[in-house]
């Protein structure tokens, strides 16, 4: 049995897990907030900010186990609301102004990876809003090739009033082309949410799987960790095509390409930072491109993080107040908790261009 020790400190945080679990950096910045344990295993995080008052906003993690679920963390770490016993979520995200009940409501979004399906949950109350789930991959017929995995939410903008998400959603295998498969979310009419399948695309190595996903809401993109291989983009919108405009990190991480977050300086700039999971460091790309080209994604940090093999993260420039003023950085650890950052903290590292030797 593999045994987990965990000492905490106010100047260290230090954990030993067995030789199979990469060590932390010992120039690692420390968290500011651990959250509380999961019964299983945390997987993938996702900020829900507080349209009033972004101090209350909430972080939805995914406990990954069959009999697992959505967890509901305030910003001190605390679990405040759960949904359990589902058949294995793994990854979630967050949208908001979904149209039901010819009302706007704000949505997470997970994979319920056994039950092959997607749930939909309205916010903050974590309530299903999806009569039980939406079916995904029908049709497909290889092993794996139902089993959801990876999943991002897109906000398409029609016209000055009104939006559509869209549900970007990955699997545990797939044929290269058509590995991830796009679904449009609405209401059916009877107050549940259902989905239409509105495009399949997306390269795949077959090396290893592609879990992490993230949107770009702003610029349009869609992006993709390949693992073992590197990050793709592609457009978020299904009417620009399936081409993909961007491969990049391929030479970067020591193995897996994992989570993928998005911090956005303003409308057009900032950062697409990639967890490099058995360096437990997370990679840092500039969002809005290098030397002009917008799909040129250069290297621009190495940023060691405490969190051990992270799989899914999430960012926000929000001014969350005092413990987090210009943003916050959240990322899963294993050790059935996820970890929530200081955003100067990873800044300054930034600004030093910083890469671990």
């Amino acid at each position: 049995m593999k045994k987990i020790f965990i000492a905490v400190s106010l100047s260290a945080i230090l954990f030993s897990c067995g030789d199979k679990l990469a060590p932390v950096l010992p120039n690692a910045i420390e968290p500011t907030v651990i959250t509380e344990k999961t019964p299983h295993d945390t997987d993938d995080p996702s900020i829900w900010i507080h349209p009033e008052d972004a101090s209350k906003s909430l972080i939805i993690g995914t406990d990954k186990e069959v009999g697992g679920g959505l967890y509901v963390y305030d910003l001190n770490g605390k679990i405040v609301n759960s949904f359990p016993e589902m058949a294995r979520p793994n990854n979630v995200d967050v949208a908001y102004g979904l149209i039901l009940n010819g009302k706007k409501i704000d949505i997470a979004v997970t994979t319920e990876r056994k039950a092959q399906k997607i749930r939909i949950f309205s916010l903050p109350d974590l309530k299903p809003i999806d009569n039980g789930g939406i079916d995904i991959f029908v049709g497909e017929t290889g092993e794996d090739e139902r089993d959801g995995m990876g999943l991002a939410l897109y906000t398409k903008k029609m016209d000055s009033l009104s939006t559509e998400i869209h549900a970007i959603v990955g699997r545990k295998s797939g044929p290269s082309g058509t590995y991830l498969w796009q679904y449009k979310l609405s209401d059916d009419g009877t107050g549940n949410v259902k989905g239409e399948v509105i495009r399949k695309f997306g390269s795949y190595s077959g090396k290893k799987e592609i879990e992490a996903i993230a949107v770009d809401n702003e610029l349009g993109y869609v992006y993709y960790s390949d693992e073992t291989v590197g990050v793709k983009k592609y457009y978020a919108d299904p009417e620009k095509g399936n081409e993909e405009i961007a491969f990049f990190a391929q030479k970067d991480a020591k193995r897996d390409h994992e989570g993928i977050a998005i911090y956005k300086k303003d409308a057009a700039t900032g950062y697409i930072l990639v967890s490099n999971q058995q360096r437990n460091s997370f990679l840092v790309y500039p969002r809005e491109g290098t030397n002009g080209n917008a799909n040129e994604h250069s290297l621009i940090a190495e940023i060691p993080v405490s969190t051990i093999e992270c799989d899914g993260a999430d960012a926000s420039s929000v001014n969350f107040g005092p413990k987090f003023p210009n943003g916050i950085f959240v990322a899963m650890s294993n050790g059935m908790v996820f970890h929530l950052y200081d955003w100067n903290k990873i800044q300054a590292l930034i600004d030093q261009n910083y890469k671990p030797e």
